[in-house]
């Protein structure tokens, strides 16, 4: 039997959410703690690993399940190098710039013509990428959607299945180079008919982590 709140909400549903956001609210304070001195230690990335396993269950929620992928791609030769030490470095701070980054991104996604209700993402498809990723740089997208038997074109055309937007982006996007692309998806899927997918990479990355 399924219970429900006094809203109507599934009891169940409405708990993992709270489950989920609590875990978010409690990395973004950790994050703040680490990038608070300009650098991440060995000690910093030690606590931040263990922390990720010890919240296992919570590791397919967006961003955690980005960050836990970097960690374990840094993690494949037993060392952390300075250069992955950077990077870790600029995903925490781009995390938790400004307001907690689960708001952040919520409030700078409902101002993208993101495709309402969000498709399946078929990853043997034809993307496009555009703005700045936690899932990490533009390269890293493509090599992963490569890697799933998708195609990338660096340039939006009317072959395209799905425009990925970067969520860690600014909220002037439609002044931006990159908001370009958006606005040309939108014309090419309202106005011409053509089934363009406007997409978040909280919702690309769902489907390949």
């Amino acid at each position: 039997m399924i219970d429900f709140d006094p809203h109507g909400i599934e009891v169940a549903r409405f708990s993992a959410k709270r489950r989920a956001d609590r875990t978010i609210d409690e990395l973004i304070g950790m994050s703040r703690l680490i990038v608070d001195d300009g650098k991440i230690d060995a000690q910093e990335f030690g606590f931040l690993k263990k922390w990720l396993q010890a919240n296992a269950e919570e590791c397919d929620v967006w961003p955690i399940n980005v960050l836990n992928r970097r960690i374990q791609h840094f993690l494949e030769d037993g060392v952390l190098d300075e250069k992955e030490q950077e990077e870790l470095f600029t995903l925490l701070s781009e995390l938790v710039g400004g307001r907690p980054c689960h708001e952040k991104v919520a409030s700078f996604a409902t101002m993208l013509p993101l495709d309402a209700p969000l498709p399946a993402v078929d990853l043997g498809g034809k993307f496009c990428f555009t703005g700045r990723f936690a899932f990490g740089s533009r390269n890293d997208c493509f090599e992963e959607c490569i890697g799933w038997g998708g195609e990338v074109s660096k340039t939006l055309t009317m072959k395209v299945d799905y425009l990925v937007v970067g969520l860690m982006g600014s909220q002037a996007w439609a002044h931006s180079s990159w908001g370009r692309k958006i606005e040309t998806a939108v014309r090419y899927r309202d106005e011409k008919g053509k089934p363009i997918a406007i997409i978040g990479e909280d919702h690309w990355a769902s489907f390949i982590v």
